[in-house]
């Protein structure tokens, strides 16, 4: 298991064997799925990144605290 340290800015230097595994340059963009614990990364492509840029913010306007808490009640 690769493994780093989480820095006071929250950010974390990807191991060297799992950019490769995920062939990430320097420049490119990581996708991150979260399902309980487990944590999934992915290259996006130029074109995914885009796509998921504006679909975030597409969404923003769903993203207060009561349509969260709606989310939870169901």
């Amino acid at each position: 298991m690769q493994t780093s340290r989480l820095s006071s800015k929250g950010q974390v230097t990807l191991p060297r064997e799992v950019r490769k595994a995920l062939g990430a340059e320097p420049g490119d963009t990581i996708g991150y799925e979260v399902e309980h614990d487990v944590v999934t990364l992915k290259k996006l492509e130029p074109f995914d990144a885009a796509f998921h840029e504006a679909l975030s913010n597409t969404l923003d306007e769903w993203a207060t605290e009561s349509d969260e808490e709606a989310f939870r009640d169901r």
